[in-house]
């Protein structure tokens, strides 16, 4: 089970002035894939891309500094990082001098690996070069939103979904995806692209399913195993990518990306909401 004794989130809390590791929360991963039957043998790989749009430092000469910070953790590190705790984290930055961007790069790669236990690659851009690396993209897929379906299920309802037999490729999106913080109920937006190939999967009962999420309570992470899960379970697609682009909240997006297709890796892309 989480401990969450001493979690920043949901608390009032006093803004760091000074850079401190310490206000990192780890989260152990684990507890939240027991409840969905998973194992060590996990049916997916991929990895959460979080970026920072926030990021800032005084440079050796005390002039202030700013970045978009790029973070991709690896779906098997052991912990994910509380969001509230890495925002207090990042901004402990804000008033510490360090002698270069490299600098900033090191502390924050030795930093995230340690919390998180395990492989955390890292991106400081400046603004020039985040905008021309990751644009705004439209994704060519087929959108279920406009679907004219009644809707009685808010709360999460896994046994909405369907499939039929016949078998198909088809790139699905949806931007009706609401979660809500595990901890203090606050909600969560996101977009989610859902790409298969099996069973084909009935739209409505795609799209009822996603808005059952409306009153769950899970962090981005853990609501993204769910979907994988889920759709595998009840529809049974050979292969089946799911990836979740959420809106910011306190200058940091969440977007965890979970795949069966071997060689298959997330982008670091940017939908209209974003």
């Amino acid at each position: 089970m989480m401990n969450d004794t001493n979690i920043p989130l949901g608390k009032e809390v006093s803004y760091p002035e000074v850079y401190d590791p310490s206000l990192l929360f780890p989260v152990a991963r684990q507890f939240k894939r027991d409840e969905l039957g998973l194992s060590d043998d996990l049916p997916f790989h991929g990895s959460d891309y979080w970026n920072a749009y926030e990021m800032s430092w005084l440079n050796g000469k005390g002039k202030p500094q700013v970045a978009i910070g790029i973070f991709e953790f690896a779906h098997n590190t052991v912990n994910i990082v509380e969001s509230k705790s890495f925002k207090l984290y990042l901004n402990s930055y804000n008033q510490t001098r360090f002698d270069s961007w490299q600098h900033v790069l090191s502390r924050l790669q030795a930093d995230l690996s340690q919390a998180a236990d395990g492989q955390v690659s890292i991106q400081l851009l400046a603004l020039e070069q985040y905008q021309s690396q990751v644009p705004i993209v439209s994704r060519d897929a087929v959108l279920i939103d406009e679907l004219d379906v009644e809707i009685n299920e808010y709360d999460y309802q896994p046994g909405l979904l369907k499939s039929s037999t016949e078998i198909v490729t088809e790139r699905l999106q949806s931007d009706l995806l609401k979660s809500n913080c595990l901890i203090t109920s606050q909600p969560d937006w996101a977009s989610v692209l859902i790409d298969y190939t099996g069973p084909k999967i009935e739209h409505e009962a795609l799209l009822k399913y996603l808005i059952s999420f409306r009153n769950h309570n899970e962090f981005h992470e853990q609501c993204v195993e769910r979907i994988f899960v889920d759709i595998m379970q009840h529809c049974q697609p050979q292969e089946l990518t799911v990836y979740a682009r959420y809106t910011r909240r306190g200058g940091l997006d969440i977007n965890p990306f979970r795949t069966n297709v071997a060689g298959q890796n997330a982008k670091n892309i940017r939908l209209i909401r974003q």
